[in-house]
């Protein structure tokens, strides 16, 4: 017998290739603070896989390709279930590790282009201060005139030990406890995989050990939680 190679012609070709899914990317910038621009947080993907470095599609072509002038396809996507209070003195706790602090910062410079100030927390983690600290000047000068309460970072390279957000909340267990107990909404943005089920084990534990409850009753706080939009997560 004589095997012969079969040959896929160009045109159909594409049917045996998956579509390349949308990349979805939260706006990190006010309309009222910037209404001639929308600000994206992207986070270059560089990994090696099977002996080949790879890189993120969408990303590195933000990062490396793309040049100013050029333009990109685009398209808005609404989030109905991630909506901060309209009760401007609602407390508001915010996670957002890495570019999860990309819809937080606008949220933020919504509160200064309106004028408020204090009612607001943020947890920020990443690996290295120095180099992944985002928007570190923003945050810290929205810290100073108040704009922002209370902020507290983990870097998790920068210690012998690996520090992550909720092992900042853990450590504000107290207070955390007290802010709940005033009405404050929680809000989680960033990593699904691992990150958004740590924060809320630790959410969990602080209801545990402040308010005394079990397991079970801490969790079913939390999903009342939900039901009333006082804990929203975007990841």
């Amino acid at each position: 017998f004589v095997l012969t190679p079969s040959v896929i012609q160009p045109d159909t070709m594409f049917q045996l290739l998956s579509m390349l899914p949308p990349r979805v990317y939260s706006i990190s910038s006010s309309y009222k603070a910037t209404p001639d621009e929308v600000h994206i947080t992207v986070g270059a993907v560089r990994y090696n896989a099977h002996g080949r470095d790879r890189t993120g599609v969408c990303s590195v072509q933000f990062a490396e390709r793309i040049q100013e002038g050029d333009t990109v396809p685009i398209y808005l996507k609404r989030n109905p279930n991630f909506k901060f209070p309209q009760n401007e003195e609602t407390p508001v706790i915010m996670i957002g590790p890495g570019t999860g602090v990309a819809l937080l910062r606008s949220y933020m410079q919504d509160r200064e282009e309106l004028g408020l100030v204090g009612h607001t927390w943020l947890f920020f983690g990443e690996q290295h201060f120095t180099t992944d600290f985002l928007y570190q000047t923003e945050w810290q000068e929205w810290l100073n005139d108040g704009t922002l309460s209370k902020l507290d970072v983990a870097f998790s390279r920068d210690t012998d030990q690996k520090v992550y957000v909720q092992h900042k909340i853990a450590e504000n267990s107290e207070q955390f406890n007290q802010w709940i107990e005033n009405g404050a909404a929680i809000y989680v943005c960033g990593d699904e995989s691992k990150m958004a089920k740590d924060v809320h084990q630790a959410i969990r534990n602080v209801f545990v050990k402040e308010q005394n409850l079990s397991e079970e009753d801490a969790e079913e706080n939390l999903k009342q939680f939900k039901i009333d939009k006082r804990y929203q997560r975007d990841v």
